[in-house]
């Protein structure tokens, strides 16, 4: 059922909570002190690789480069039994098509960035008009980016209905609305946006493009986790999370997991309500995946460059 903006009830978004930044910052640091066991690793590695969205999202995209990238997700290290496949490819509308193709009935999702991504500077016609080329395409997932120069002018009313727009644009398909975080300044900004995306309907809420940086950190998605909490006891509904950009390394993606786990709980951990999205991490996985199984590592040279 679409969901229109007249349905949606529209709350005081300057009542959201205050954030203690230094007392974030510091329960954010206790997550990377948490020790893994050596089975619970190569676990949490494989849970890692299947939350992972690869992502090519460059102006030189050629259809070759796309359906080489479909292949790595369908095939991530062959020589290896168990592996399980990425959660989705992600790129622009015009890609689509290509990468849906490519995948096959892998179950791989294939999710599309819009609303004038990354900047978000265009008309909500024009946004409406991205989505819907982008859903017809065959995109089982939307990105979008929220308006951040209305955001930051107060036009609260204004970034709601344009996400309630999106959504209902989406029609099944799953709607990840992007924060970018490194630009909206303050936690307390990042808490607020959490919870206009969510009650405008976003199904995950994404931090950012991974053009700018800061892209993700832990304190950052701590906050929007707690958020999603919080909407959780008061709605029964269950939010995705993806913290996008700047995680690079299987360890550090060790440690969201476990500050999710910490957080929201188990329910949390699989691709269906966390991704990352991190292309450049999955090489680092694979490594650290050999090494567990083989007790050596590989060099990066045997690894695809994304």
């Amino acid at each position: 059922m679409a969901i229109a903006k007249t349905t949606l009830k529209f709350p005081d978004f300057s009542l959201s909570p205050h954030i203690d930044q230094v007392g974030v910052e510091e329960r954010a640091s206790r997550f990377t002190k948490r020790s893994i066991k050596k089975d619970s690793k190569m676990n949490g590695l494989k849970l890692v690789l299947n939350m992972i969205d690869l992502t090519t999202l460059e102006g030189k995209d050629t259809d070759g480069k796309v359906k080489q990238l479909c292949y790595k997700a369908m095939h991530p290290h062959d020589a290896i039994t168990g592996i399980p496949t990425v959660a989705a490819i992600c790129v622009y509308p015009t890609m689509v098509k290509v990468a849906k193709k490519a995948l096959g009935n892998s179950g791989i999702k294939v999710a599309s960035v819009a609303t004038a991504f990354p900047s978000g500077q265009a008309p909500k016609e024009v946004k409406i008009r991205d989505t819907k080329f982008a859903v017809n395409e065959g995109a089982d997932e939307v990105d979008m980016v929220i308006s951040r120069g209305k955001f930051h002018s107060g036009e609260y009313n204004f970034v709601f209905d344009e996400i309630a727009a999106i959504k209902e644009a989406c029609g099944e398909a799953r709607l990840k609305v992007i924060l970018e975080t490194g630009e909206l300044g303050t936690l307390d900004k990042v808490r607020r946006a959490s919870d206009i995306a969510m009650h405008a309907g976003a199904d995950f809420i994404k931090t950012s493009t991974g053009k700018i940086q800061p892209a993700a950190t832990m304190p950052v998605t701590l906050v929007m986790l707690e958020a999603i909490r919080d909407h959780y006891y008061k709605t029964g509904k269950m939010i995705g999370m993806k913290p996008a950009g700047g995680i690079s390394k299987s360890k550090l993606a060790l440690h969201y997991l476990v500050m999710v786990k910490e957080v929201l709980g188990e329910d949390w951990l699989n691709n269906e309500w966390f991704r990352f999205g991190a292309s450049s991490l999955a090489n680092d996985v694979l490594m650290q995946i050999v090494k567990e199984k083989t007790g050596l590592y590989q060099s990066a040279n045997y690894f695809s460059v994304d």
